[in-house]
């Protein structure tokens, strides 16, 4: 199913080059794709990825206000866990995609879910998008351009392979030699019954 990395590499490219085009943390999204279609989710993760890839530049300024930076934290930590809730979700439609398939017998699993990996492959478009902006600078040294171009070359070798593997991985689940199974995350620290600090808080 090589189809489906060749469908999110544009959407993701998109997703990013609408961001910059203002880029601002806080432009509201404008998904072209029809609502709850895997377009549609394949656009949101890369723009809730893009706009957390700024988040992080921003909370790393020195001179950040300390109430300004516990803010963007909580930003941060919402983007995380919408971040994670969209993955399960693509995880869904992979799951919905390959029900009627019947594992072999010697199938096997993978270590990460098709999404996981989905995840990382959007991530990777961002950081191509970004080294290429080093890349193109002129207001830096050609040895920090020369630096950077080595960074990208690399970069766009791990495209060519996760490219690949994203492929190989959907094609031998639709084949049955792989099979998907997706344990939910279940990240302690945002749930008030189970994270100390909060549960403690209601007994001070």
């Amino acid at each position: 199913m090589s189809t489906f990395t060749e469908l999110s590499w544009p959407i993701f490219n998109k997703a990013i080059a609408d961001y910059h085009k203002t880029d601002n943390v806080d432009t509201p999204i404008n998904n072209p794709y029809p609502e709850k279609s895997i377009e549609f989710y394949l656009y949101l993760k890369c723009w809730i990825d893009t706009v957390q890839w700024h988040f992080e530049d921003i909370i790393r300024d020195p001179q950040i206000d300390p109430v300004a930076a516990l803010t963007l934290k909580r930003r941060i930590d919402k983007s995380n866990q919408d971040r994670t809730d969209l993955v399960e979700l693509i995880d869904s439609y992979f799951l919905d995609t390959y029900k009627d398939v019947k594992p072999l017998d010697n199938a096997t699993i993978n270590t990460e879910s098709p999404a996981w990996a989905v995840d990382r492959y959007s991530i990777l478009a961002l950081k191509i998008y970004h080294m290429q902006e080093e890349v193109n600078r002129n207001d830096v040294s050609e040895e920090h351009r020369s630096k950077c171009q080595a960074k990208l070359n690399v970069l766009q070798e791990q495209y060519k392979d996760m490219t690949t593997s994203i492929g190989q991985l959907l094609d031998d689940i639709a084949a049955g030699r792989k099979y998907m199974k997706v344990y939910r995350q279940m990240k302690m620290y945002n749930d008030p019954s189970l994270n100390p600090v909060l549960y403690g808080a209601g007994k001070k």
